[in-house]
């Protein structure tokens, strides 16, 4: 099985293709393509392979821009970094997904959910042109975040805006801080559950203990093998780490 990916983070498209190679012998990375551009290009002069792994947004544009100008009737893994409400739409659509960083038994699955469709080549997954459409017009894409946040002050509960956390850290106890330097305990179980309920163009999930709010960010530097130390705004004046398979991934959220 001959597969093409499409991501525009080299990092992450050759982690992908290491992974394929692994757990997947019987498909071949065959190329690599890091834009619509080149894409375009590609697919121009070349059969269409029976299988794709796609970004979603790209840096020159929408890679759902390819099945207007192509047709491309093979198997579509999507790479999304969206949150939750995103990825319903492409299950429904019946559309697999890698959500990044691409975990290996994601990876597996869904090439086994490829494995296991008909061999049939005008397999396209049902109604994309409904799916391109939500992700092309914010407005059916939009959907509600949580707007507060309850918690324990003293022997009292009160109620936080969310505009207002920078941070949420999982510690021995769970924390929300705010951007004015409090910090409170919060009772959640997982920072998972939180994210869910978080707008990802505002949070970002740093590492396996920290939730950041874009504006709480004053200074990026990088720090050994390709990690990057974040520093907080005063009064926070903390440190997070993003690791090496998060960078790529933080760097396109940031800059944007």
């Amino acid at each position: 099985m001959k597969a093409v990916i499409i991501e525009d983070e080299s990092l992450i498209a050759e982690e992908m293709k290491a992974n394929i190679t692994v757990l997947a012998g019987d498909v071949q990375v065959i190329e690599m393509l890091p834009s619509l551009k080149t894409a375009r290009k590609w697919f121009m002069s070349n059969a269409v392979p029976d299988l794709l792994f796609m970004d979603i947004r790209l840096g020159d544009g929408l890679s759902f821009e390819l099945f207007d100008e192509f047709t491309l009737q093979c198997p579509v893994i999507f790479c999304t970094a969206y949150e939750e409400y995103a990825i319903r739409a492409f299950k429904v659509n019946g559309v697999d997904y890698l959500l990044k960083p691409v975990q290996e038994e994601d990876l597996k699955r869904a090439i086994d959910k490829v494995r296991s469709m008909s061999a049939d080549k005008s397999f396209i997954p049902g109604n994309l042109q409904q799916l391109m459409q939500y992700f092309s017009n914010p407005s059916l894409a939009k959907t509600q975040y949580k707007e507060r946040f309850v918690i324990n002050s003293g022997s009292k509960w009160a109620p936080v805006e969310t505009k207002d956390i920078a941070l949420f850290y999982k510690d021995n106890l769970n924390y929300v801080y705010t951007f004015n330097g409090d910090r409170f305990i919060y009772d959640f179980s997982a920072l998972e559950d939180i994210e869910e309920v978080l707008d990802p163009a505002v949070f970002f999930r740093a590492n396996r203990q920290a939730i950041i709010n874009i504006y709480s960010i004053q200074s990026v530097k990088p720090h050994g093998n390709q990690k990057l130390v974040i520093q907080l705004k005063h009064p926070l004046k903390l440190e997070i780490d993003i690791s090496r398979e998060k960078a790529p991934l933080f760097k396109k959220w940031i800059d944007r």
